[in-house]
């Protein structure tokens, strides 16, 4: 469900974790915290800023709706999520703690060398066979396609699977990196990729100019230089994401020598936990099949002239949701995820209790703004971040982005919730807490194809993914009270929340007065030209949301939220030096 290509501004990196939820980011050691921190963060910014210009630039060659957009979108989501199955399944809970393991034994390099060799070749033998069965994965991934979609699409899929080998090398190659505590390699790798997409997509806008708004529908114009130049370039950058990893590597002296065999490299020691975590992620990668499925058919629903919602406006959609989680609330989740593993293995569990009430109040601090800003802005921020969208693709993404919002909050807490199972390696306890929200987003999407609309589909998949973010964070907080001696610090977490509620509602209305004041969608600039359109998005969504902002900071120092002053604290800190 997405259309970026690495994993700092990709949104299907998501798949890996649950419904919504991003992976865990590497955390940096409790030695040199703030600096390396402040080098992850400044990559990690970096890369979306340059994530978003190769966004809007994809979005003028061919659109956020129309045929060769939804073929296009599948295609280059289908290594995502692939590789969010494979990295779920064996990367993240097998090797790469059996490589940080590997650097503290006596026979280091035999270990790692042997690590690195059996993945990349058994990820390069999967790559093999999913890209021969390119046909078949992309069948299973839509339905309601012509057959001319499901040509292009295939074709699509065979230049853009061959990413899953390079996701996983950039995996292997980071953790690495990260394991040698050469933290800021594997967060500024990305950039590279958008540096080659930007090239790449900026040539065929000069050689074939920009996408009509509803997007291409005609597959006669459609060509094959067209088809290589953009899948190519999006896999090109994937490949450079990758190879530009083994620079710090060989400039730090470290060698990697093709070495097969299985012994003596720790694998035994995986334990369940890694099969309880692959099998959450099969589980979770189901249910986005699903939704992915859908999406495409509500796409390939219009008319003669007549654009509905597909999984390519989903894509924007989720896109712009994730930007205010994975650029705040994971910072925050990350900065307090070592202490909460310190105090587990510890068995601390007052101080884990007390880490997570904190985690969970700061955050919703943030995200219940957020919400409210994303319901009542969501138009303008759409134009800002997507220019080349149009008048008509801005209304297509906007009201998905509103259902999406509604799952904002839980989003984060249940990032965090998670990451405290897995501080007691608790991974099933995970897994079947995914029963459940996967159930209800496939009970939504169904609910939707029943009773709504094919133009409705892709808003109830939007409202359907944030109902399974909020079973997911009750059940979650329901198992973690039985696991912290049957408290969570409840009261004051539903106080916050309560307060910022309030605070929020009211300052959703004073920043819809103003919005509505300027011109409402009328003052957006469409047909103008992209630059002139995002503008027109930035100061309508700056103006209002800063009256959002102003009336919101104002409600939370009458409520007295004591968290506002540690979230704004780094930041105040940071402006006054």
């Amino acid at each position: 469900m997405t259309v970026p290509t690495d994993p700092a501004s990709d949104p299907s990196s998501q798949a890996a974790s649950g419904p919504g939820e991003p992976a865990t980011p590497p955390s940096p050691p409790s030695s040199g915290l703030g600096r390396n921190s402040l080098v992850m963060a400044a990559g990690t910014a970096a890369s979306r800023l340059g994530g978003l210009v190769r966004n809007v630039m994809l979005v003028a060659a061919i659109g956020s709706a129309g045929t060769v957009a939804n073929a296009f979108d599948v295609a280059n989501k289908l290594p995502n999520v692939l590789f969010a199955i494979l990295a779920g399944g064996m990367l993240n809970a097998v090797l790469v703690p059996q490589i940080v393991k590997a650097f503290r034994a006596h026979n280091a390099q035999e270990r790692i060398d042997k690590l690195l060799t059996i993945s990349a070749v058994g990820i390069l033998a999967i790559t093999a066979i999913l890209t021969g069965a390119s046909a078949w994965v992309v069948m299973l991934y839509t339905d309601g396609w012509t057959a001319e979609q499901l040509a292009l699409g295939t074709v699509f899929a065979y230049w853009c699977i061959p990413q899953l080998f390079f996701y996983g090398l950039y995996t292997l190659l980071g953790q690495v990196l990260n394991a040698r505590e050469q933290f800021g390699p594997f967060m500024w790798a990305p950039v590279a990729n958008n540096v080659v997409s930007v090239i790449g997509f900026g040539i065929f806008l000069v050689v074939f100019g920009t996408a009509p708004e509803l997007g291409i529908n005609d597959l006669a114009e459609w060509d094959t230089p067209r088809t290589i130049l953009l899948a190519a370039t999006a896999t090109l950058g994937i490949v450079a994401q990758a190879l530009v990893l083994l620079v710090p590597l060989l400039r730090s002296g470290f060698r990697w020598n093709f070495r097969l065999g299985l012994r003596g490299i720790g694998l035994r020691s995986a334990g369940s936990v890694a099969v309880w975590t692959f099998a959450a992620v099969v589980l979770e990668q189901a249910g986005v099949l699903y939704l992915t499925r859908v999406a495409s058919e509500a796409g390939a629903s219009g008319g003669p002239g007549v654009e509905f919602a597909g999984n390519a406006a989903y894509t924007q959609a989720l896109l712009i949701y994730l930007l205010p989680h994975s650029l705040v609330t994971v910072s925050i989740a990350t900065a307090l995820f070592t202490g909460i593993s310190k105090a587990a293995q510890e068995g601390d569990t007052d101080r884990v209790r007390a880490d997570l009430s904190l985690g969970l109040r700061t955050i919703g601090v943030f995200t219940v703004f957020a919400t409210a800003a994303l319901t009542v802005l969501a138009a303008p921020a759409t134009a800002f971040i997507v220019p080349t969208a149009g008048e008509q693709g801005t209304a297509l993404i906007a009201p998905v982005l509103v259902a999406l919002s509604f799952g904002l909050v839980p989003l984060g807490a249940m990032a965090l919730m998670k990451w405290v199972y897995y501080a007691y390696e608790d991974g099933r306890s995970v897994f079947w807490i995914t029963v459940p929200s996967t159930l209800a987003l496939v009970a939504g999407l169904i609910a939707a194809q029943i009773w709504l609309a094919p133009q409705y589909w892709v808003i109830a998949a939007g409202g359907a993914y944030a109902l399974s973010n909020w079973i997911t964070v009750l059940l979650r907080t329901g198992g973690l009270k039985k696991k912290l001696g049957g408290r969570l610090d409840g009261g004051r977490v539903l106080a916050l929340h309560a307060k910022t509620l309030l605070a929020a509602t009211v300052s959703g209305f004073a920043g819809w007065g103003v919005y509505q004041l300027v011109g409402g969608f009328d003052a957006l600039s469409f047909g103008s030209g992209w630059a002139l359109t995002m503008l027109s998005g930035l100061w309508v969504t700056a103006l209002s949301g800063l009256a959002m902002l102003v009336v919101y900071l104002l409600l939370l120092r009458l409520f007295r939220v004591r968290e506002l002053d540690r979230l704004l604290g780094p930041v105040l800190a940071r402006l006054k030096r």
